[in-house]
């Protein structure tokens, strides 16, 4: 379900939220209508945002049911962690959040399904093993990819050398990540593997050649998000924010 919701434009999942909630305008409806009747695909994820507004709309209720306490503490225990979501107490306090946290789980998969900040986590850890040779002779790619997805040879054109490797699992996914080094600063570029993970809201958005490039902070890091064939990249590391994006899209002669 999470490969569906992330193949949607942020339009197309605003339209689709619409029309689960009502609010949609009446001359959207057919069109959107028409597009969820022709794929199964979309009429679980319709359903899916339906429950959210009701469980949101449930939330809102002075006496909340105990079975709905207990489906709403259950999506949102696999995302955040340490606290629960619906205590009697503090309930008309955690409503937003808790509406929140129903709507994302329920649009992105599951409480199990990976997330940018997973990779991002990921690249913060260490490498494990040692540095990746160049590969070929244009100074511009490593010996080293993720299902035919060259990571970059910063060293030449930006002075970043890289350091090491990690590989990783990301929610059952393959994930790699490159660590570089520039002096005493630290750069870690990760791939993952399979279709594009859903892109995390907020951030500023640069558009370079036609990439949507996503700066956002996470965990109180600053990360660069975007997709290369589908898959999703991450950056993250000691560059202000235009370096990262500057970096992310430089281009690999041949990119794969």
């Amino acid at each position: 379900m999470s490969d569906v919701a992330s193949q949607l434009s942020p339009a197309e999942l605003a339209d689709l939220c619409a029309l689960a909630d009502g609010t949609i305008p009446p001359e959207r409806r057919a069109e959107v209508e028409a597009r969820v009747a022709g794929s199964p695909e979309l009429q679980k994820l319709l359903e899916r945002q339906r429950q959210a507004v009701f469980a949101t709309h449930a939330l809102a209720a002075d006496e909340p049911s105990s079975s709905l306490r207990g489906a709403v503490d259950a999506l949102g225990r696999g995302r955040v962690r340490g606290r629960r979501l619906v205590p009697r107490v503090a309930f008309a306090g955690v409503l937003a959040a808790a509406a929140a946290v129903v709507a994302a789980v329920l649009l992105s998969g599951g409480p199990g399904a990976p997330t940018v900040a997973d990779a991002a986590r990921l690249a913060t850890e260490t490498p494990t093993q040692p540095v990746p040779r160049p590969a070929g002779t244009t100074g511009t790619r490593l010996a080293i990819g993720v299902e035919g997805i060259a990571f970059p040879d910063f060293a030449h054109a930006y002075g970043w050398q890289a350091v090491g490797v990690r590989h990783g699992r990301i929610d059952g996914r393959d994930a790699t990540v490159v660590y570089y080094r520039k002096g005493n600063r630290r750069l870690a570029y990760a791939i993952v593997a399979g279709s594009g993970l859903p892109a995390p809201a907020g951030g500023q958005t640069a558009v370079r050649g036609a990439v949507p490039y996503q700066a956002v902070r996470l965990n109180d890091r600053l990360v660069v998000t975007w997709r290369r064939d589908g898959h999703t990249c991450v950056l993250i590391g000691d560059a202000p924010r235009s370096a990262l994006v500057k970096l992310a899209s430089w281009p690999l002669s041949p990119s794969r």
